[in-house]
């Protein structure tokens, strides 16, 4: 079988040879019980780079001693790209997140061999999953293995933005000591009110970090939570996001995207926040309209937004998010730190191990399967297609 695998590029200083810690955590299970990727083997040491080209997810030895054939690249976007090339006889395709691989509904066409659609993350959205239902392929996900590593990371952009950090370390890097620029838009985020769109794994992970900071919490979710962990929690239910986000001054976005959820964070929407909102966006970044996010920070409305997702990935060098005042963007980073690396490669040895072997996938990796919604598609996804505009990740070439 063909594999076609794409990863983001090795770093531009090099790939490592040596590391700032020797090992990670060794961890059992995962907060709601669900076991970590089993594989019969692993060929990496956790803790390395595995995210990259060079890195391979650990896969090469695996697949070399299978004899299948492995295309490693980073080179994902235009008709001239690599992956457009290897794509029209492959037979799984590979991609994170971080880097994806958009798996239109023209690309899809194209590739007649294609079986199995794999995510080295979570969130399969850029797929188109409405095609990949019509033409039978399977969309398989490595669910929760980096749910923990994203809320770690949005409990820090929360206070990152509250705090006003960015700017107070730059003034140290200009060698300056400006303690009155510094806190002129720096607060507390004690007895604030933050709300999670969403209350999933990375959404109720979030809120259990936050319970000890003394806020007030809210949440939105399709799938209301029990009774119980709204106890526990001191947690508020809003039917519907307009009610939540009136009364919030942070919203955490921790929903999937799918047809439903594009853009839902629109003028309108934006427009009922309290004003000095904080928004922190690490799920999708075409769950918000990138213009109206851009106005909102310059008129004041937000008072600061952050998060690592953006659209199309990688994001053109004009997108409006890399010139909006108040934020505290990144590349799409928190998913695939070190310690999440070594599990969803190894959740990516485990379907390839199944699917090789005829084994069914494990239901909680699913999203698509048998030419339907699966698995935890079916709690988390609608059929449909978000992949539109994504041809101009190639701009950030140019």
């Amino acid at each position: 079988m063909k594999i076609v695998l794409v990863l983001y590029d090795d770093p531009v200083t090099g790939y490592p040879k040596t590391y700032a810690r020797d090992t990670i955590p060794k961890l059992e299970v995962y907060p709601d019980g669900q076991k970590l990727p089993n594989p019969k083997r692993i060929d990496f040491k956790p803790g390395e780079l595995l995210g990259s080209v060079s890195g391979a997810l650990g896969l090469k030895k695996f697949l070399k001693e299978l004899e299948h054939t492995l295309i490693v690249t980073s080179d994902k976007d235009g008709p001239d790209s690599v992956f457009e090339k290897e794509l029209v006889d492959a037979d799984v395709v590979i991609s994170q997140p971080f880097w994806p691989a958009y798996l239109t509904k023209e690309r899809l066409a194209k590739a007649k061999n294609l079986k199995l659609a794999i995510t080295a993350g979570i969130g399969s959205d850029h797929v188109d999953l409405q095609a990949a239902i019509a033409k039978g392929i399977t969309v398989a996900e490595v669910t929760f293995c980096n749910s923990i590593s994203v809320a770690e990371y949005i409990v820090l952009m929360i206070l990152s933005l509250v705090k006003d950090y960015i700017p107070s370390y730059n003034w140290v890097v200009k060698k300056g000591w400006n303690i009155a620029d510094c806190v002129q838009r720096s607060y507390d985020l004690e007895g604030m009110d933050v709300g999670s769109v969403a209350a999933g794994h990375i959404g109720l992970a979030v809120l259990r970090r936050l319970k000890p900071f003394g806020v007030k919490l809210h949440y939105t979710e399709r799938h209301r939570l029990s009774e119980k962990v709204e106890k526990e929690l001191g947690l508020t239910y809003h039917e519907n996001l307009e009610s939540m986000v009136r009364v919030c001054d942070v919203i955490t976005i921790n929903c999937p995207l799918h047809a439903e959820t594009e853009h839902l964070f629109n003028d309108r929407l934006i427009s009922q926040m309290k004003r000095g909102s904080y928004i922190v966006n690490t799920a999708r970044g075409k769950i918000c309209d990138a213009e109206a996010i851009a106005r909102a920070l310059k008129s004041g409305q937000l008072a600061g937004y952050a998060g690592d997702v953006w659209f199309p990935q990688p994001a053109p060098k004009d997108h409006p998010w890399r010139e909006m005042p108040h934020d505290g963007m990144t590349p799409h980073v928190s998913g695939t730190s070190l310690s999440a690396q070594a599990r969803y490669a190894a959740g990516v040895r485990e379907i390839l191990e199944c699917f090789f072997e005829k084994k069914p996938i494990r239901t909680e990796y699913l999203i698509v399967d048998q030419g339907k919604l699966a698995g935890i598609g079916v709690h988390s996804y609608v059929a449909g297609d978000t992949t539109g505009g994504s041809e101009r990740a190639i701009q950030f070439k140019k």
